[in-house]
């Protein structure tokens, strides 16, 4: 069983999840999705789980990057992606625009959205 837990209120991030979960059905990939409302049992506030992605897999949780290739890794289609992401200059060069880049810009996003939301 692979867990993960993202920003569902993002729609960038909800959009890809739900096609990761619809792979993962059709690969016989048990795959458990949770949303900020579940941050508690990950340990971490809604607002910092809104900050990266996670991915759980026989008790170890990874972030980011390496939890996409986890992730990524049983998925078919995206394996390729997962071994061309692991490979030691893409893996850290992926790494840090993923870290530096993708993730605070999508936080931003959402602490946009959710401003909106408390007008």
């Amino acid at each position: 069983m692979i867990k993960l837990l993202h920003n569902d209120t993002c729609p960038i991030c909800a959009r890809e999840v739900a096609a990761y979960a619809r792979q993962a059905e059709r690969a016989g990939v048990a795959l458990h999705v949770d949303g900020l409302d579940d941050a508690a049992e990950w340990s971490l506030t809604p607002d910092r789980a809104a900050r990266s992605f996670r991915v759980e897999q026989d008790g170890r949780r990874r972030e980011g990057l390496d939890a996409f290739r986890l992730l990524w890794s049983h998925l078919p289609g995206w394996r390729w992606l997962a071994r061309v992401t692991g490979l030691p200059g893409v893996h850290w060069l992926a790494d840090r625009a993923y870290r530096h880049a993708a993730a605070p810009a999508l936080y931003a996003l959402h602490r946009r959205r959710q401003g909106r939301a408390d007008r």
